[in-house]
C-alpha cells in the first residue's frame, strides 16, 4: 500500500486485517459448501436450486477475491491452507444436510447468509469513519449477503 493509502488510514490496520482474514475464510467455506450442494441436491426444484447455488457460489468466491486483494492492500497475506479456513473463520462450515433435501439446503444456506450478515455489519462499523475503502467493500458485500439471504428465505414463502 502507498504512503498516502496507510495515511488515510485512521485506526490499527492489523485488527482490519484480522477481521478481513475471517471473513476471507468464511467465504472459502461458504462456496465450497454451496457448490457442493448444487452438485448434490434432490428434489422438486432440483434444476433451479442447483443453478441458485451455483450462482450464490459465484459470488462467494468473488468476495473472497475482494477480501483477499484487500488483505494485501493493507500489508497482509490470506489465509492460504484450506485445512486452516475453519480454524480461522468466524462461523464453522456450513455443512450440507446428509439427505441434500431442498429445504434442508435453504436453511444451512440462511444460517450461513445470517452469519455473513453480522460479520460484514462488524466490519463495517469497525471502519466507518476510519477505513473508508474497507468500509465501502464491507458495505457492498453486505448488500449482496442480504440479497442472497432474502432469496433463499423466498423460497420458503
Amino acid at each position: 500500500m502507498g504512503k498516502k493509502a496507510k495515511e488515510i488510514i485512521k485506526m490499527d490496520a492489523g485488527k482490519v486485517i484480522d477481521e478481513l482474514k475471517k471473513a476471507y475464510c468464511d467465504e472459502w467455506l461458504a462456496y465450497h459448501s454451496y457448490h457442493y450442494m448444487a452438485q448434490n441436491t434432490v428434489g422438486k426444484a432440483t434444476e433451479d436450486m442447483s443453478e441458485m447455488l451455483e450462482e450464490t457460489a459465484k459470488e462467494e468466491l468473488e468476495h473472497a477475491d475482494e477480501l483477499a486483494k484487500r488483505i494485501v492492500e493493507l500489508g497482509g497475506t490470506p489465509v492460504a491452507d484450506p485445512k486452516k479456513w475453519g480454524d480461522n473463520a468466524n462461523a464453522p462450515y456450513p455443512y450440507p444436510p446428509e439427505d441434500m433435501d431442498d429445504n434442508k439446503i435453504i436453511n444451512v444456506v440462511i444460517n450461513a447468509e445470517r452469519t455473513a450478515i453480522d460479520v460484514y455489519q462488524k466490519i463495517a462499523e469497525l471502519c466507518q469513519g476510519k477505513d473508508h475503502l474497507t468500509y465501502q467493500l464491507a458495505c457492498h458485500i453486505l448488500q449482496e449477503e442480504v440479497d442472497h439471504e432474502e432469496d433463499f428465505e423466498n423460497l420458503t414463502r
